[in-house]
């Protein structure tokens, strides 16, 4: 009987990898840049 690995789990997890990679990134992004877009969206508001 010859052993063949399963590299269906493998593929998730690395798929979950980077979908974590990528959510982490732009939440940095987001606390990074928010209270400048916060401000910009202010300034709209009050020209209106």
């Amino acid at each position: 009987m010859i052993f063949i690995p399963e590299r269906k789990g493998q593929g998730l997890v690395e798929y979950a990898l980077i979908l974590v990679l990528v959510a982490v990134v732009v939440i940095v992004i987001l606390a990074l840049l928010g209270p400048a877009i916060g401000g910009v969206f202010s300034n709209i508001i009050r020209r209106l």
